[in-house]
């Protein structure tokens, strides 16, 4: 009757356990993956804001006269505003801080990861066109378009926005009231033109975008062979015996 029983138990096993046959593991999803894949689906319609914020600012540099429209009247000399040139960098970690806060969407080394990949896109496009176009700036320095302290404020603001839109809107829109007063800023100490600032909100926006388009790709492609070469590894199988069955476990390191 025991020998029956334990027939029957190794058949069951081995019919669900195709692994058993491949010497492979069967084990929960969240123990067979060591690095886990994180799905990310891309909507083009996310490029439309940062696309159209772009086009502004371009015409608006392009077009004869557009640059003298202005938020704030220009003077001579104003007692500058030093804030935003820290706040600059400041925002690229916002999104950390509203870690502290909130239920954020991927962990924080995803987050480096799209931080950097984001500041590395934004530094090549913002750089390559202030020396391409080579603006003058409003109290007469070089490389006004676009604004790039104002697009890393927007490239933080916008990241913090996609880690907490589902979980905490208060967290998720903070970044832009934060980006904005960088915006104004650049403005009112006569460092940047409106076309500057409105191109270099998109350039931030649409740097982030891009970083989640390509990081997320290259990630789980990554995890998906660390986990089949872990899963090849481990071994789990039943075994039988006349003294009664158990289970074999086996692990390369």
């Amino acid at each position: 009757m025991r020998t029956a029983l334990f027939t029957v138990i190794f058949l069951i096993i081995a019919c669900l356990s195709p692994l058993c046959a491949q010497n492979e593991t069967v084990l929960p999803d969240s123990l067979k993956q060591k690095m886990p894949v994180i799905e990310y689906k891309f909507n083009a319609k996310h490029l439309i804001l940062p696309a159209s914020l772009i086009t502004v600012g371009a015409v608006g540099t392009a077009i004869d006269g557009m640059n003298d429209f202005h938020l704030f009247s220009r003077k001579s000399d104003v007692k500058k505003i030093h804030l935003d040139d820290y706040m600059e960098w400041g925002m690229l970690g916002w999104v950390f801080v509203c870690d502290l806060m909130g239920k954020e969407k991927h962990n924080w080394v995803d987050q480096l990861f799209l931080v950097t990949l984001a500041e590395g896109m934004n530094a090549v496009m913002t750089r390559t066109l202030k020396y391409t176009v080579k603006k003058i700036r409003p109290d007469g320095g070089p490389y006004s378009f676009p604004s790039g302290h104002t697009a890393n404020a927007f490239l933080g603001a916008h990241m913090a926005y996609k880690e907490f839109k589902d979980s905490s809107p208060i967290l998720a829109y903070s970044g832009y009231a934060l980006a904005l007063f960088v915006a104004g800023s650049r403005l009112y100490n006569n460092r940047h033109w409106v076309a500057d600032v409105v191109a270099g909100a998109g350039f931030g926006i649409l740097s982030v975008e891009l970083a989640y388009l390509t990081y997320f790709p290259i990630r789980n492609a990554i995890a998906r062979k660390i986990n089949r070469k872990a899963a090849q590894n481990m071994v789990i199988a039943p075994t039988f015996n006349e003294q009664g069955g158990g289970v074999y476990f086996s692990y390369s390191f």
